[in-house]
């Protein structure tokens, strides 16, 4: 009996030992890289994290031009993180909190390092709210001036492609698209515009500042936020039976006359040639001191000085399929959305009593010396926006492709690359590969020849 007992107690601390639950593995939280290793901006973007959402608010003062803002950001964690970094060389910093807590940071150049009060885990859901006061400044480099654009009367932003740094924290690579809303106050006697619809306005407070609200519903790059704080001539209209809202600078009244109805007539142009446009709202708007050029903004191109014609604003609206809609991973890719814009100029001349694309492509053909000297496909930082190489030469390598493929072939191409891509990201392998699908054709040593050698290709 005694055995028994012995026997008995043995197997049940066997048993208790087997069922007690193994000790938890401990979680080790790592920093998320400070860049997402863009070859041509290396510290642009960051790793560790995905965005989902923007949320900017900021109060303008025009008379000192300086702004009062938080931007909110929810963002999706895709490793445990210890810390992580934003994109930001805006003003001072007050304050910044992880979901509520406050949270460590410091400022090393363009990157602002958070470290949250407790690790990230991966997969899990958290904001991060920044708040800072001061002056924006616009960032420079060799492509130029671009981000917070001061006006006379205000400002305005156009940020490609590393200026969106200057205004507000971001993830800033071209690859991480989110949502945003503006919640944007000035002045009442100012008008307050940005990307996608407007959602409502609040009624002057005791300052005088009434506050505008926009939302942009469709995932968008960083670089292509855009608000405009001025004095403005607005026409407001419906295209494909959705908003056409336009503006512009009383002083670019002769310039801009025809940008509302051309951005119409564009969009409905595009439309039927790329297929639906990809946004809920479209526009315009002129502004600035011709300091930088137009540029693509989602869902509302901005151009500053005004338009300078209506191919620049074909160009730009083409952009909300080639380049806004369907974004670059990477800015060695970027004559996917200047080449293809550039091609639009062509086809709506050809298409509306202009020279044809082939004659336009055969004019730039003749061309000899350096107008052949970078390779399109992978132009270099500094010459990424090449008039010759990047804009002219990749629109020839699409008429190029448009002969060797057929018009059936080409212009179904078009229309299947935005759709496929819509409202996200692509590679030139991704189109060499749709190219190929869709043609039946070896396509590697065409491309190869107008993309990636620095020489005059044969036909």
């Amino acid at each position: 009996m005694v055995r028994k007992l012995a026997a008995l107690a043995a197997s049940l601390t066997v048993m208790a030992s087997s069922a007690a639950p193994a000790a938890a593995e401990p979680v080790t939280f790592l920093p998320g890289s400070a860049g997402a290793g863009d070859p041509y901006y290396p510290l642009q973007g960051n790793g560790g994290y995905d965005v989902g959402h923007y949320d900017l608010r900021l109060r303008f003062d025009p008379d000192d031009h300086e702004v009062d803002a938080t931007t909110t950001i929810t963002a999706t964690a895709v490793q445990n993180l210890s810390r992580f970094n934003l994109d930001f060389s805006g003003p001072p910093i007050s304050g910044v909190t992880v979901d509520g807590a406050r949270a460590s940071y410091r400022r090393a150049g363009q990157e602002l390092v958070i470290t949250p009060a407790k690790g990230l885990r991966s997969g899990s859901t958290f904001t991060v709210a920044v708040s800072y006061a001061g002056t924006p400044k616009a960032v420079s480099d060799a492509t130029g001036r671009q981000g917070w654009i001061r006006t006379k009367d205000g400002a305005f932003v156009a940020s490609q492609p590393d200026g969106a740094r200057s205004w507000f924290p971001a993830n800033d690579s071209p690859a991480d698209k989110a949502t945003f809303s503006f919640r944007v106050s000035a002045p009442e006697d100012l008008t307050v515009l940005a990307n996608g619809e407007h959602t409502g306005t609040d009624g002057a407070d005791d300052d005088g500042y009434k506050t505008v609200r926009w939302e942009m519903r469709q995932p968008m790059a960083p670089y292509l936020a855009t608000i405009a704080i001025g004095h403005f001539v607005v026409s407001e209209g419906t295209v494909g039976g959705m908003p056409n809202v336009t503006a512009y600078d009383p002083s670019l009244a002769e310039e801009s006359k025809n940008l509302h109805d051309v951005t119409a007539k564009a969009v409905a142009w595009g439309t039927k040639l790329f297929g639906p446009y990809p946004f809920s709202s479209t526009g315009g708007i002129a502004d600035g001191n011709g300091s930088v050029t137009a540029l693509e903004t989602q869902g509302r191109p901005v151009y500053s000085g005004g338009p300078t014609d209506d191919s620049e604003i074909v160009h730009e609206l083409a952009h909300q399929w080639f380049g806004d809609s369907v974004g670059v991973q990477s800015w060695r890719d970027i004559w996917l959305n200047e080449g293809f814009a550039t091609y639009a100029e062509w086809l709506y001349q050809e298409q509306h009593g202009g020279p044809s694309a082939k004659e336009i492509f055969d004019r730039h053909y003749r061309k000899t010396g350096h107008f052949w000297n970078l390779k399109t496909g992978d132009p270099g930082q500094e010459h990424m926006f090449d008039e010759d190489a990047v804009y002219l030469r990749g629109a020839m390598t699409v008429h190029a492709l448009r002969t060797k493929i057929g018009d059936r072939v080409f212009f179904s191409l078009l229309k299947t690359w935005a759709q496929e891509n819509r409202h996200g990201t692509a590679t030139t392998a991704d189109f060499v590969s749709l190219a190929e699908k869709l043609s039946g054709q070896n396509l590697r040593s065409f491309f190869d020849a107008w993309l990636y050698q620095a020489n005059k290709p044969r036909l």
